[in-house]
């Protein structure tokens, strides 16, 4: 498999795509959840994608769209004018909606369960059992994980204050994790009292 995961800062990027239809919008609404500037060339588009800061072009203006943008996004059903459009964008990131193998930028099947993003890519074999996959994803992740994150995180910058070796800093967060009293108040839900436990933790590595 030639592609490996990695995640793109979508802040302030410009992105061209061309379609305006079902995968199109999927695609538009990704990126503008994610803060990024985008143009769509087609017929029209929904008043959510408008209200959201999407801009309709024509497709005579091509040129210029791929010219502006910094990721290109073929999902017309023209033909012609997406292998025009992938021709022209010589060497910017592309997104191949209808040949995903031939871009060099996939956009896969990804959700949300609170401050986690889970994506999911089959290397284009099936697209139906990576929405079945994320289905049994989003069955065992619980909110007790959801608040198991948000003390690491809080732990993890606390425990920075105090200690510069990293390795270190990991072997406490290893016993943050496994501690019995901070996984009983994290099953009740009382993560004010949870913090105030790890201060009083790192407190006594000063």
């Amino acid at each position: 498999m030639d592609w490996t995961s990695l995640y793109l800062k979508t802040s302030n990027l410009n992105v061209f795509i061309l379609g305006t239809g079902e995968v199109a919008t999927r695609r538009a609404n990704k990126f503008l959840d994610h803060g990024a500037s985008v143009k769509l060339a087609g017929n029209q588009i929904s008043d959510e994608l408008k209200a959201k800061g999407a801009i309709l072009c024509s497709t005579d203006d091509v040129d210029e769209l791929v010219d502006w943008c910094d990721l290109v996004v073929i999902a017309s059903g023209d033909e012609k004018l997406c292998d025009y459009v992938f021709k022209i964008s010589g060497d910017k990131l592309i997104n191949r909606a209808d040949y995903p193998q031939e871009g060099n930028v996939i956009v896969p099947t990804s959700f949300n369960i609170g401050d986690i993003e889970i994506s999911i890519f089959t290397n284009g074999k099936s697209p139906l059992m990576a929405r079945q996959l994320r289905k049994k994803i989003q069955s065992i992740i619980t909110e007790e994980d959801i608040l198991e994150i948000e003390l690491q995180d809080y732990a993890r910058i606390r425990l920075k204050e105090v200690i510069d070796d990293q390795k270190e800093r990991r072997t406490y967060l290893y016993e943050i994790l496994e501690d019995d009293e901070i996984n009983a108040m994290i099953k009740n839900k009382e993560i004010g009292k949870a913090k105030d436990y790890i201060d009083n933790l790192i407190r006594g590595l000063q």
